[in-house]
């Protein structure tokens, strides 16, 4: 558990607070931000919560990753302490938000969409390693043998999948690999998890 020590709030402190990102209400009863032994430590629920915000409302950060434009947050969820209500409840030590693992291509933050994932499924789902640009994902040319080359990320390392005449065939050993790999992945979880992961379209 997290060792975060809520201290009460002052009536003049919580007076002075203003709308996170410009939509968030703080309604928390004490500090979020003390400073402890002279270092600003974060309550982990508001931390959460404020970084959501700021996907979906601030404009510098969405400059830096703008794939989290057009992304919003559920009015519910604009007070803090509705949100921390649901995040309490939930496995959260040591996981990411996700917004759209349990319906692909969602961009609304919301009790009803929302769960937490480790860091090592987050990263399975993304595949950083994966080639992109002309070719399929998971999919690069070799100019030498003129061959195209199945390459996917397992445990932060490239893993040759073959080679093979085409495109096509290549994505495909690709999508091949990879399912199982979630779906080795998904049998060690509960649910809701288990089934988002068995249904997850991997990307073309």
């Amino acid at each position: 558990m997290s060792d975060f020590v809520e201290i009460p709030a002052s009536n003049m402190s919580i007076s002075k607070r203003k709308p996170v990102h410009g939509v968030g209400i703080n309604d928390a009863d004490y500090v979020v931000r003390p400073t402890v032994d002279g270092n600003k430590v974060f309550c982990p629920f508001y931390r959460t919560w404020a970084h959501m915000l700021g996907r979906c409302y601030s404009p510098k950060y969405q400059e830096m990753s703008p794939t989290y434009k057009g992304c919003s947050v559920t009015d519910e969820w604009h007070t803090f302490s509705n949100f921390r209500k649901w995040m309490v409840e939930q496995n959260w030590e040591g996981s990411c938000l996700d917004k759209d693992l349990l319906i692909q291509g969602n961009k609304v933050y919301g009790p009803e969409t929302c769960l937490f994932v480790t860091n090592a499924i987050n990263t399975l789902l993304i595949d950083k390693g994966a080639s992109r640009g002309e070719w399929p994902i998971g999919v690069c040319f070799d100019k030498r043998g003129g061959k195209y080359i199945a390459q996917c990320s397992v445990e932060g390392k490239q893993k040759n999948l073959g080679y093979y005449s085409t495109p096509k065939e290549a994505s495909e050993a690709y999508r091949l690999f990879k399912y199982e790999l979630i779906a080795e992945t998904a049998i060690q979880q509960t649910e809701p998890l288990r089934s988002a992961l068995l249904n997850y379209m991997i990307e073309q």
